[in-house]
């Protein structure tokens, strides 16, 4: 499908303000419930090993990083208390990684604090601004699985 003027338009203006959203969502998060300063990528990882225990390769393909960036964050995380070893059930050769109790709990406390974060941000918009992001969504989510395939 071929884009148009107004959809790089937009593109251009998405690109731009997505880092800093992002960022603002992040700081506002950690200040809101006192938490860490945990990197974007360590969070990322916890989110990807939060449905279960996988193989290293496996959690990043999917997060679409090299093996090695998951090795790097593992020796962090596992000395932080974050993520774990296991080995699997029946077959002691294959290692997987498990976010610890203290991680899913981080990860919980992340979540609700950035839901409250852009929740009081969204509040704060004009009533026709927040109805144009809660209309929004459903766009912004195929665009998200648009491009996940890519």
């Amino acid at each position: 499908m071929d884009t148009t003027d107004a959809d790089q338009a937009a593109a251009t203006e998405l690109s731009r303000l997505l880092g800093p959203l992002r960022r603002a969502v992040l700081r506002a998060t950690r200040n809101a419930a006192d938490l860490p300063d945990l990197p974007e990528a360590q969070i990322e990882l916890l989110r990807v090993l939060a449905d279960g225990p996988l193989p290293a390769r496996e959690a990043a393909a999917r997060l679409r990083v090299a093996p090695s960036t998951v090795s790097n964050l593992v020796k962090t995380m596992g000395a932080a208390g974050l993520i774990e070893r296991r080995s699997r059930p029946g077959d002691a050769r294959t290692v997987l990684l498990a976010a610890t109790s203290t991680a899913t709990d981080l990860l919980n406390r992340y979540d609700h604090a950035s839901a409250g974060a852009l929740a009081r941000g969204i509040g704060s918009l004009p009533p026709r601004e927040r109805t144009a992001i809660r209309a929004a969504l459903p766009a912004l989510s195929h665009l998200a699985a648009e491009l996940k395939d890519d």
